[in-house]
């Protein structure tokens, strides 16, 4: 190692949570030792009651050394008094880490179970008839304090009224060795950490915020080094606060978890830079509530110092399943901390730690994000790629579970942004999270991902495109969360026309006449951009056109005199797109753009008017309309010629009738209008008549019908204007159906 300072009073920058008021928890961590059976091949410590507790975690005495077979316990929930079942801890733990500190233990990882008062242990050593457990078993369990209080004194030490020290004596196992904390022997002895004659029990002054404070000044001179190069060795003054090219996210600070400072009192470590980022998960449960977070943490930190013996909390970062951030190691925020949580890698990297296990479920989309942001602005404080490559230096020799062989001294290609097991071999952080590292690296280095517009407000989608008058709101939509988005931009035709937040969902814009392309351009923090697919937008002003005017017509079908059968006709185009034409009166009906004639009836001698309004997509309206007043004329008011007999029913229009089976005798009506109907009775036995109009002959009419059918309008006539007219009907006395009977004559005026 190149050398090793302690710094009193060191600046570090604070985190963000407002935790001015928090103070030190007291935690109580209590030791038992376990007893090993004669053999050495098992340990246990007997069903108890204790006092209470919520996480735990069993240590040996040799950090190198590791259970081959499985550690599993048994808690009794303060709740209600039940037993769990066994539950395993993870064991490929590595305490490595701190090794070259006296005391420092082997251990499993912490386990949260969550307020406890019982307690039972089994460790097994394996397969093999030869496999030992380690030496020194012991189960540690914590009581992490719940809350905190600016008036709450520091204290050093945990109480330990079971379990004062490592004495054997207070051991069920004479075979147990708790007090044995020498330093054991490695083949490979990490060169992350210096050996504690290298730091004097100086204790740094902590802010409110557990960060220390004031400035730095080197208390000791650097010693030789043992590490492989001296490039890789921490600082030999405090490293500058380095502003990042990313946001800070929002951090809980140590003194906002409740950290008890006094506890490690050494001060910190520092690396030259920061070229990496690893992931980690602390295994254990994720049933824990996000309200107990704190307490999870604070349990990790007397875990790993007052069971394990190192200097601090490993992690230099904290993330629990909803996505809060925690300081973890001291020294500042924004300082290249050396932590202890990669074996190997500790230099020039920086640990965050998800509380849980992510073996067989994935993290939540709240932790990924978390993660990313710290990862992001931690690299971006020395100019690194979230989503590139970086070469690390090895600080000892071995190999990982992708069977890659390390040697130390030598550099290795990793990835910015890598998971603990790319490191030596360890489970961690867990399969599941290990395959979302791809998905933090993107949320991290950006571009923004699934940036499309969502909708166009002010405006009328008609096939692949919208059209508007003018004024329109763009709402859009990405998949990146908000947190990593700088701005937006909305761009009509490849320029700016508005900004907006990261946090926006839609902007306004205000367009001229004409078709236009309109995208969104997402800028992630990371600078770099994003453009959605454009939508095709186009401003319209015109109103449609009327090219026919409405104009009503009779037509046939059954009379009566409050519904004369009516045919209104019309036609509208617009330049742009017509959307719709919509009859407003004398009823409501809306009309596709295609659309020219409608059939309507009317009251008989009631001028209605019609009024109609053709619309565009872009909302632009005309309007037109057209009056008519349809009149019956009954077949008593006719000018009549030959022989024709009257007929009375119900059936019939106003209850009379004509019939005539006298060939060429004929009924004459004159009238004023633009549109005349005969309207006559039918049958399977009814004749033919000729119609003359204006003394010309125009039509044949066979009123046969295979139905009976009355006030029938058979034949219908119609003229572009108004105009007096003389319609006239013939007998033609039809072989075998002579007779014709007719009901009268309509005309529209």
């Amino acid at each position: 190692m190149a050398g090793f300072v302690v710094f009193q009073n060191v600046t570090g920058d604070s985190a963000d949570n407002s935790d001015s008021k928090a103070g030190p928890v007291r935690t109580d961590v209590r030791k038992t030792a376990l007893k090993v059976a004669a053999d050495g091949s098992s340990a246990s410590l007997g069903r108890r009651d204790t006092a209470p507790f919520s996480m735990l975690g069993v240590t040996w005495t040799d950090p190198a050394a590791k259970v081959t077979g499985a550690v599993e316990v048994r808690t009794r929930s303060v709740a209600n008094g039940t037993w769990s079942s066994w539950t395993p801890l993870e064991t490929d733990h590595d305490a490595r880490n701190e090794a070259g500190r006296p005391g420092v233990r082997g251990s499993t990882e912490p386990r949260w179970v969550g307020p406890s008062n019982g307690v039972e242990v089994r460790v097994t050593a394996g397969g093999k008839v030869s496999a030992k457990v380690p030496a020194g078993l012991r189960l540690d369990t914590v009581d992490p304090g719940k809350g905190s209080s600016p008036h709450a004194a520091p204290v050093a030490f945990a109480d330990e009224t079971d379990a004062p020290t490592d004495d054997p004596s207070s051991s069920e196992s004479p075979s147990a060795d708790p007090t044995d904390t020498s330093e054991p022997t490695s083949s490979a002895t990490e060169s992350d950490t210096a050996p504690a004659s290298e730091a004097p029990p100086v204790a740094p002054s902590e802010t409110a915020t557990g960060s220390p404070s004031a400035t730095a000044t080197a208390s000791t001179s650097p010693t030789a080094s043992t590490s492989p190069t001296a490039s890789t060795s921490p600082s030999a003054s405090l490293p500058p606060a380095l502003p990042s090219t990313v946001p800070k996210p929002p951090i809980t600070s140590r003194a906002g978890w409740g950290a008890d400072e006094s506890i490690s009192p050494q001060a910190p470590e520092y690396n030259d830079t920061v070229k990496a980022v690893f992931v980690h998960h602390t295994a254990g449960t994720n049933k824990y509530s996000c309200a107990d977070s704190a307490e999870v943490v604070r349990g990790v930190y007397a875990l790993h110092v007052e069971s394990e013996g190192w200097k601090d909390i490993g992690y230099n970062f904290l993330v629990d399943k909803c996505g809060t951030i925690f300081e973890g190691r001291k020294g500042g925020l924004d300082r290249p901390v050396l932590g202890a949580h990669t074996y190997g890698f500790n230099r020039e990297s920086t640990g965050i730690a998800v509380l849980g296990t992510y073996t067989d479920a994935a993290a939540p989309s709240a932790v990924t994000a978390s993660v990313a942001r710290i990862a992001a602005w931690k690299l971006g404080q020395y100019k690194g790629d979230p989503a590139g490559s970086t070469m690390l230096t090895a600080g000892v020799t071995g190999s990982n579970g992708f069977r890659k062989t390390f040697t130390a001294g030598t550099q290795y290609s990793f990835k910015q942004i890598s998971g603990h097991r790319d490191g030596f071999n360890t489970e961690c952080p867990g399969t599941k999270l290990y395959e979302q590292l791809p998905a933090i690296r993107s949320l991290a280095a950006g571009p923004v991902t699934g940036l499309a517009i969502k909708s166009v407000t002010g405006a009328t989608l008609s096939g692949t495109s919208y059209y508007t008058k003018s004024a329109i709101t763009v709402g859009w939509s990405a998949s990146t969360p908000s947190a990593f988005i700088s701005k937006y931009e909305l761009l009509v035709d490849g320029k700016t026309v508005a900004t907006a937040a990261g946090t926006a969902t839609s902007a306004k814009a205000t367009l001229g006449v004409g078709t236009h392309s309109v995208q969104v351009r997402a800028t992630h923090q990371s600078g770099k951009t994003a453009l959605s697919a454009a939508a095709t937008v186009v401003a319209d002003q015109t109103a449609p056109i009327f090219t026919t005017k409405p104009n009503l017509a009779l037509r046939t079908g059954t009379v009566n005199t409050t519904a004369v059968p009516l045919t209104l006709k019309w036609k509208a185009t617009d330049t742009a797109s017509l959307k719709e034409v919509r009859l407003t009166a004398p009823v409501a009906k809306t009309y596709g753009p295609t659309t020219t004639s409608a059939s309507h009836t009317a009251k008989s001698g009631v001028a209605t008017t019609w009024s109609m309004s053709a619309y565009d997509t872009a909302g632009n309206t005309a309007a037109a309309s057209v009056s008519g007043t349809p009149v019956i004329l009954q077949e008593t008011s006719a000018t009549k010629t030959g022989t024709w007999t009257a007929k009375s029913s119900s059936s019939y229009l106003g209850g009379k009738s004509y019939s005539s089976s006298s060939k060429g005798a004929s009924l004459s009506w004159t009238f004023t209008g633009r549109s005349a109907a005969w309207v006559v009775s039918r049958a399977s036995t009814s004749g033919q008549a000729y119609v003359y109009v204006d003394g010309t002959k125009v039509a044949t009419v066979d009123l046969k019908s295979s139905t009976t059918k009355y006030r029938d309008a058979l034949w219908t006539k119609s003229w572009s204007t108004s105009a007096k007219h003389t319609v006239k009907i013939v007998v033609v006395a039809t072989s075998g159906r002579p007779a014709i009977t007719t009901d009268g004559l309509v005309y529209l005026k």
